[in-house]
């Protein structure tokens, strides 16, 4: 049986978690730059329960100073 990479949604969160607190990242930082009227997009990020789109991933691969790759986590099924 072919085995693939699954994003793990909670792990992906607790990596944006850190990554803003390595980079000395706010919420309210990141609310600021997507232009995001309330934060809770990226609490629901941090939380697991959804990922950013991939133009807002290409934005925090630029804010964080990484790449896409390192900001979401996967596992293989």
């Amino acid at each position: 049986m072919y085995k693939y990479p699954v994003i793990d949604l909670v792990e992906t969160g607790k990596n944006i978690t850190r990554l803003m607190k390595v980079n000395g990242i706010k919420v309210t930082d990141l609310q600021e730059i997507f232009g995001f009227e309330y934060p809770q997009a990226i609490y629901k990020w941090k939380r697991g329960e959804c990922l950013p789109t991939v133009d807002n991933l290409i934005i925090l691969a630029s804010v964080f100073k990484t790449t896409i790759d390192k900001i979401i986590v996967t596992n293989i099924k």
